[in-house]
């Protein structure tokens, strides 16, 4: 009988990691429907949730992060995605959380990106500096990437989705 339990057990607890190891993978990957190059419409259509940020954060090449959606939880954070389109096209989602004095939780949640990274794109090219970390991937036209800034004081954890630019040798 203990025998029947003990592995009762394991196969019990094997499929909550298993299953616990889906939903961390799914929470990092791309929301279902959205695709990067997707039209504004397309991605209002995929996302229905989608709200318009009051003041959109500007990037470099007229990149607008014009929405953002409900936040997700991720290794104790919570991750506020933001969409950033250009000429009407999705070309860059960021997931950014802060873990306010609680740089252990920002470290955590960096190590299970980074895992989820290795386990989706393979191995990442890495660079660590004191209170900075970064992981990166290249998955076909699409670079994602994770960050862990600000030391002890403000840590803040990001992971990038955005479409690869390939300059040739006239760009230079």
């Amino acid at each position: 009988m203990f025998c029947f339990l003990r592995r009762t057990l394991i196969h019990a607890l094997g499929a909550l990691w298993l299953s616990l190891i889906a939903l961390s993978s799914h929470a990092q990957a791309l929301p279902p429907g959205v695709s990067l190059g997707m039209s504004a419409r397309e991605l209002e259509a995929a996302v229905p949730d989608l709200e318009r940020v009051a003041r959109p954060p500007r990037l470099a090449g007229g990149l607008s992060g014009k929405w953002r959606s409900p936040s997700m939880t991720l290794g104790g954070l919570n991750f506020e995605p933001i969409y950033y389109l250009a000429g009407d096209r999705l070309r860059r989602i960021e997931w950014v959380a802060v873990a306010e004095d609680q740089p252990e939780v920002a470290d955590a949640a960096f190590g299970d990106i980074v895992q989820w990274g290795r386990s989706a794109f393979g191995p990442e090219l890495a660079s660590n500096d004191p209170g900075t970390a970064y992981a990166a991937w290249v998955d076909g036209d699409t670079d994602v990437y994770a960050q862990r800034t600000g030391g002890t004081a403000r840590p803040t954890v990001r992971l990038v989705y955005r479409l690869r630019q390939v300059k040739d040798a006239s760009e230079l």
